[in-house]
């Protein structure tokens, strides 16, 4: 069952307006199935976007940012709770604890960062939680055929290919997340 969602996005909006609509959408979509959002705590680009959409629907939203990022990704001070951590990597290790599945919008460095750890992770099962990647003007599309160029050369097994779920549709997402994640 799902409580909560972790969504890795961008501190930018992008260049098209369809990035901003699909943040927004995918927060209000958590919010009204009644799911908390995890997130990095900024207030800027999609990452601000999504916390607002989800807080404007009556939804539960929490930060995890480094300290030191307070000011350069620009703290939300509307979250429901906005958590402090030391580091990037603690701030992924908590968004992973806090969370029962994780979603990807588009997104720079950070996002990858944060992606490929969840999918890592997942592979040598340190973590059972179902990851999909919410495809918005087929920003990901690179990204799956180099997953498939890595499966096909033999750096990818099929099966770690497989941890990774691709949508263009937030409600067949977020159905799918529901049917997949782990009962307690």
């Amino acid at each position: 069952m799902v409580h909560a969602v972790c969504v890795f996005c961008g501190s930018s909006t992008g260049t098209q307006r369809v990035f901003s609509d699909a943040a927004r959408e995918l927060g209000t979509r958590i919010a009204q199935r009644g799911w908390r959002v995890v997130y990095g705590g900024g207030s800027i680009g999609l990452m601000g976007v999504l916390a607002d959409a989800a807080l404007a629907a009556g939804g539960e939203v929490v930060g995890v940012l480094p300290g030191a990022l307070f000011t350069t990704e620009v703290a939300h001070p509307g979250l429901t709770d906005l958590r402090s951590v030391g580091s990037m990597h603690e701030r992924k290790a908590l968004m992973t604890e806090l969370v029962d599945a994780f979603i990807a919008l588009p997104g720079g460095f950070g996002t990858f960062d944060e992606l490929f750890e969840a999918t890592t992770w997942a592979q040598l099962r340190i973590h059972r939680k179902p990851i999909a990647i919410l495809d918005v003007a087929n920003y990901f599309t690179p990204f799956r055929d180099l997953v498939a160029r890595a499966v096909a050369d033999g750096f990818i097994r099929p099966e770690h290919a497989a941890l990774l779920s691709y949508f263009t549709d937030v409600d067949a997402l977020l159905d799918h997340l529901s049917a997949h994640a782990l009962q307690p």
